[in-house]
Parts: structure tokens; C-alpha cells; sequence
């Protein structure tokens, strides 16, 4: 193997950090209007992620990416949301995306993400980004004039250097800049880990509902079923850490110890066949302290290198490429006119808090027995349910009235709260609780940030 061989430095206008969804995404879209960019991804398409529900506002993108026909063909049609309660409660609900606000857009997706990240990946490359695998940076400095001086790896132990004028962070849960510069923080509101796996021969609902993700509430958290082209299904639970840390065998022996906690899962996968391994993945809720650089350095964090919060509600896909859209139109203009680039910046930090903000607070509260009430009795008045179900679509980033709905939908939600005083406040403190828990996937600590 070749080691400490140094390439003459290459220069470009934007270098990207990531070939997921957001680096693939920007990347494609900066190249559209003329630049000069570098994708450096660190791994190998295909390559495993979680995450494979989409929004039906992510499709809008995908069609302006110019690879909807592609996603089709891996994807299963997704109409709506199935929410399940506990057993003793009202069973069943589901909330189909054509009753949002916006009638257009009335189904999504599920996918495989490894084929989903590398169609979008592969799509750079034919609409002109210089886009490569297997390579690793490992180090970041910056010129008077704010652009970025870029040290990598590849896999032969070759050394490359580049020189951007603007670099973006889009490594995901890698967290490069944010781990760094010392911006990633734990969730002071929120924390989760997750326990999952794939299974064939997995039950499906019937005719239009057959792609629809199933969501079941249960007393450590709530767990996910999605269908998948081929017969597959992607089942996971999404707990408190407290209830991970009790696991002393192996992850798959636990998955199947909490699905047997929930009967109607465990009826849908009694001839279930796991495919590949279970994992266990923890800390899902975290922020960095700041997205853009101070004045001299040009870099921004996109997608989940700058904060996720939970996959509750499928959000993560769509806030990462929503995210990348408005991204490329503030790096654009950075570039064009650097002298309106903070204000630029600026405005594009505010677009992706306010989405974040507006998911954060139901998904903060999704355990919460009163959220559970609201969502198996759902009412339309005030358009309330529309509203909710615009939410769940992603519809967020336009100018519709999705936010009076959702405010009447939280005071609705405090009074329901109070009326239920003794099992909310008991959740609520549970929440707080967990909150200074960390779970790595092997090990819970307290206080401890996963570094």
C-alpha cells in the first residue's frame, strides 16, 4: 500500500464532505448553475443506512434532481401513516397524505436506502460533479479570504489536497466539522436509541395500504414497520435509552424480546426470516452550536451534520434535501455576491430551525399519552388534522396555513395534558430522565456525548 504520497493541490469552487442524500443533492444542484464542485464520500455505494421512508414533498425534488423514474422503480407507493395504540386503547389509525392541505401530493415512497443514496450519488456524476468514493478527509484549514484548505486520504494511503472556495459539511452522523470544532451537542430535550433490523415473510396490509409505514406506541417507545420492494421489511423500535441498557444478550434476542411486547407485531411476524444482521444504534438527538462559519471561514453544516432530532416521523431524508435545496441557493449567492454571503447564510440557518423546531416539538411529545390520544381521535376542525398530516408530509417550507393549524393543535394538545395530569407528568419525567442517558449501541452512560 502507497503512504505519504502528496497530489498536486486541486482547486474548485465548492468541496462536499458526504455522498448522502444532502451532499448528493447540493452537490448536484451547485453544478446545475455552473460551479465547480468536489464530492468526497468516505464509504462505497451501495452501502447500509437507515432511514427509508420518504415524504411526499421530498418527491418535488427528486423530480427537479431528475430522478423520479429511477426512485420509482425501487420504491413501493406510500399513501399515508398507520398509528397504533396499546393494547386497551383504540386500536388503529391511518392518515393519508391526500388529505393535507396541499391535495397534490398525495403519496411518497419507502426504498432501499443503498440504492436510493447511489442513484442519488450516481446522478452527480452524469450532471457534471466531480464525485468520489473511498475518500476520507482528515483535515481542514482555512485563508485570510475565508476559502478552505482540504487534506484527504484514499484508500491506497495517497495523500490529496484541495483548495475551495466554499466548503459544506454533509457526512451525516459523521459530524466532521461539528465534531472538530467542537460544536456537536447532546439534545438538552430529547434522546432516543434504536434497536433494528430486516425481516422477509413479514405481514402486510391489504391492497392501497400495503406500502404504508406502521407506527405502534408501546411502554418503552414506539416501533416502525415498513414494507419494501421484494417483500422485504424493515421493523425497528425507537426506545428509551434506560430500556436499552437492560439488554444481556445478544441484539437479535432483545429485538425479538420487545417485538413480543406488542402482540399484533408479533402476530404480523410470526413466519418472519431475518435477512442480514441487527443492529443497535444510540444518542439519534443532537444540534451543533453553530451551522455556518465565523467571518473568514466559508463552510456550512447540511443535513444531519448539523442536528437530528428522531426518525419518528420520517423526517431526517426530507430536512437533509429540503435542507440542500436552500442551501444551494445560499452558496450560490455567496459566491456571486460574497458581500451579501452572512445575510445569506443567515437566512438559510432560520429556514432549517424553523423546520426543525416545528418537527422537534411533536416528536419531543410523541410518547406522551396525550399526543397518543390526539392522533387515534384525530379532528379536522380548524383543519387541525389537515394541518397535522401536512406536517407528516413535510409540507413545511412553503406559504401555506399549516402553522395555525399546528398552534391550535398544541393548545388543544396542553389542555389534554393537564386533563390527564398524572400519566403525562409520569412520561414527561421519564423523558427528562433519559435525556442524561447516552447508549452507544453496546453501553448506556450518563452523561456522556457520543464522540
Amino acid at each position: 500500500m502507497k503512504t505519504n504520497t502528496s497530489a498536486p493541490q486541486e482547486e474548485t469552487d465548492v468541496l462536499i464532505i458526504g455522498g448522502g442524500p444532502a451532499g448528493s443533492t447540493l452537490s448536484t444542484l451547485l453544478a446545475q448553475q455552473g460551479h465547480r464542485v468536489i464530492l468526497l464520500e468516505m464509504g462505497q455505494h451501495p452501502r447500509f443506512h437507515i432511514g427509508e421512508s420518504l415524504l411526499p414533498m421530498t418527491l418535488p425534488i427528486l423530480e427537479r434532481l431528475g430522478v423520479s423514474d429511477k426512485i420509482q422503480q425501487i420504491g413501493i407507493h406510500k399513501y399515508g401513516a398507520e398509528f397504533n395504540a396499546p393494547e386497551g386503547e383504540k386500536r388503529r389509525e391511518t392518515f393519508y397524505f391526500d388529505f393535507a392541505l396541499d391535495k397534490n401530493h398525495p403519496y411518497a415512497y419507502e426504498i432501499h436506502r443503498p440504492e436510493f443514496d447511489q442513484i442519488l450519488f450516481e446522478n452527480a456524476q452524469d450532471k457534471g460533479v466531480d464525485a468520489r468514493e473511498g475518500i476520507k478527509v482528515t483535515g481542514v484549514s482555512f485563508d485570510k479570504d475565508g476559502s478552505a484548505q482540504v487534506t484527504a486520504q484514499n484508500r491506497a494511503g495517497e495523500s490529496l489536497q484541495f483548495r475551495a472556495r466554499f466548503l459544506v459539511d454533509a457526512s451525516g452522523r459523521e459530524t466532521f466539522l461539528s465534531r472538530r470544532f467542537k460544536l456537536k451537542q447532546k439534545s438538552r430535550k430529547h434522546n432516543s436509541a434504536a434497536i433494528f433490523g430486516h425481516f422477509d415473510n413479514v405481514e402486510r396490509r391489504p391492497g392501497k395500504d400495503e406500502g404504508n409505514i406502521s407506527i405502534y406506541w408501546f411502554k418503552h417507545g414506539w416501533f416502525w414497520m415498513i414494507p419494501l420492494k421484494g417483500g422485504r421489511m424493515s421493523v425497528g423500535a425507537v426506545c428509551y435509552p434506560e430500556y436499552l441498557k437492560t439488554r444481556s444478550g445478544s441484539t437479535e434476542s432483545f429485538l425479538q424480546q420487545t417485538i413480543d411486547m406488542v402482540p399484533e407485531i408479533r402476530q404480523r411476524m410470526k413466519d418472519a426470516v431475518l435477512t442480514g444482521e441487527v443492529r443497535a444504534t444510540g444518542n439519534f438527538s443532537y444540534t451543533s452550536s453553530r451551522m455556518y462559519g465565523p467571518p473568514g471561514e466559508n463552510w456550512l453544516l447540511v443535513g444531519d451534520a448539523y442536528a437530528f432530532i428522531d426518525p419518528v416521523f420520517s423526517s431526517g431524508i426530507h430536512i437533509a434535501m429540503s435542507g440542500a435545496v436552500k442551501a444551494a441557493e445560499s452558496i450560490d449567492q455567496c459566491l456571486q455576491e460574497p458581500h451579501t454571503c452572512r445575510q445569506a447564510l443567515q437566512q438559510y440557518q432560520q429556514h432549517v430551525d424553523a423546520a426543525l423546531k416545528t418537527f422537534s416539538w411533536l416528536i419531543h411529545r410523541f410518547n406522551s399519552p396525550a399526543i397518543r390520544k390526539l392522533f387515534m381521535a384525530p379532528s379536522n376542525q380548524w383543519r387541525i388534522q389537515e394541518s397535522l398530516i401536512s406536517l407528516l408530509a413535510g409540507d413545511l417550507y412553503r406559504d401555506t396555513p399549516v402553522q395555525k393549524g399546528l398552534n391550535i393543535f398544541k393548545i388543544i394538545y396542553y389542555l389534554t395534558f393537564i386533563r390527564n395530569l398524572p400519566s403525562a407528568w409520569a412520561t414527561h419525567r421519564r423523558r427528562k430522565r433519559n435525556i442524561r442517558l447516552h447508549f452507544s449501541g453496546g453501553t448506556t452512560e450518563q452523561d456522556h456525548l457520543d464522540d
